[in-house]
């Protein structure tokens, strides 16, 4: 008999917001095996198209946004909705885990909840926020039967706090390997790029992400940086934009959903700039490790477990600004070590076998 599974709190698929969309994008489908059919709850407000199958999985709609405020009701009613109908609830986030004692008492469905990136320490959030979220987060670990961590040292910090075991499963990456389709020249030449004597960096702008620290490494030098992010969604984005934009040696691009553009420009740099501090394992970090560039990342527990201390690590704009300046065949070496990691830990296959070991 199969098992039925329901995943909550995503914007949902076909992926079009971040990494936990990204995930269920890739444990459906070809990646799943016979024996699991999935459900997957997605935001009315975000699809135009609603899609009831994709890939093999069920889909449902909730009529709310599934971020930002309203992500706490949204991922309640789902779990209202599916607790009647699924054998395992897989939720992604803790947002709305505040009910689960409730659902404990309605219902013996097995609960997975992924935690994410310890949300209750980015400084994007209000102390009100951060103070729910950590609430949350206690709730879920406490009254689910499995908690996943992406990281190590999110597992760690589980145990530390909580005392209590998860699994660690991190995401998979390969999903960005594609055929470029000759298409190099041509998307190059539209970013002012004749040659691949550049770096890219890519990521919300947010100052967790350590943007400022980047541009301001960048803006010493004439080394070439192309960084893709939403800079005009916050304050914080359209003063960096307003103060960087004008260097020539750097180009501020808007984000870009075509995959062939991304991989393109993240195949033919030089070096790959990562500035997360927080949110355990990084999409974009384990996904930029299958181009087998060499990787300059900020210097946190988090992405040095997911190199494996095998990156170059900065914690400021002076190294950062040593290390670009002064890049070696040591520093170029790094790339295939980042390949090799990423096909033994980052393969989705091997991800979605993991998630349903514990179905």
């Amino acid at each position: 008999m199969n098992k039925k599974v329901t995943v909550i709190g995503t914007v949902g698929v076909p992926a079009n917001y971040g990494g936990f969309e990204t995930l269920v994008e890739n444990i459906i489908g070809e990646n799943c095996s016979d024996s699991v059919e999935y459900t997957v709850y997605c935001s009315a407000k975000s699809y135009s198209n609603k899609q009831s199958e994709y890939k093999g999985a069920k889909l449902k709609y909730i009529a709310l946004k599934a971020n930002g405020t309203q992500s706490i009701l949204y991922d309640i009613i789902s779990i209202f909705k599916a607790i009647g109908k699924a054998d395992v609830l897989l939720i992604l986030g803790v947002s709305g885990c505040m009910i689960l004692p409730l659902i404990r008492i309605a219902s013996r469905k097995k609960i997975i909840v992924n935690i994410d990136g310890l949300e209750h320490k980015r400084d994007k959030w209000s102390k009100w926020i951060r103070r729910f979220l950590k609430f949350s987060e206690s709730i879920a670990v406490r009254h689910a039967d499995v908690i996943i961590a992406d990281n190590k040292a999110i597992q760690d910090y589980v145990w530390t706090e909580y005392g209590v075991k998860s699994e660690l499963i991190a995401y998979g990456g390969d999903h960005v390997i594609c055929d470029t389709q000759n298409e190099d020249d041509k998307i190059l030449s539209k970013f002012n790029l004749s040659s691949t004597r550049y770096s890219f960096a890519l990521c919300r702008i947010e100052p967790e992400n350590n943007v400022h620290l980047i541009l301001e490494a960048y803006s010493r030098t004439d080394k070439r940086l192309v960084f893709v992010g939403n800079w005009n969604n916050s304050n914080y984005g359209k003063e960096l934009l307003e103060k960087y934009g004008k260097y020539d040696n750097m180009t501020l691009a808007s984000p870009i959903y075509d995959l062939l553009i991304l991989n393109v420009l993240r195949s033919n740099c030089e070096l790959y700039i990562h500035g997360h501090s927080a949110g355990g394992t990084n999409p974009s970090l384990v996904e930029a490790m299958f181009f087998a560039k060499p990787i300059l990342a900020f210097d946190c527990s988090y992405n040095r477990e997911t190199t494996e201390n095998e990156a170059y690590y900065f914690a400021n704009a002076d190294e950062l600004n040593s290390m670009i300046t002064g890049s070696t065949n040591e520093v170029h070496e790094c790339g295939r070590i980042m390949y090799d990691i990423a096909c033994r830990r980052y393969k989705w296959k091997t991800i979605a076998s993991q998630y349903e070991s514990l179905y």
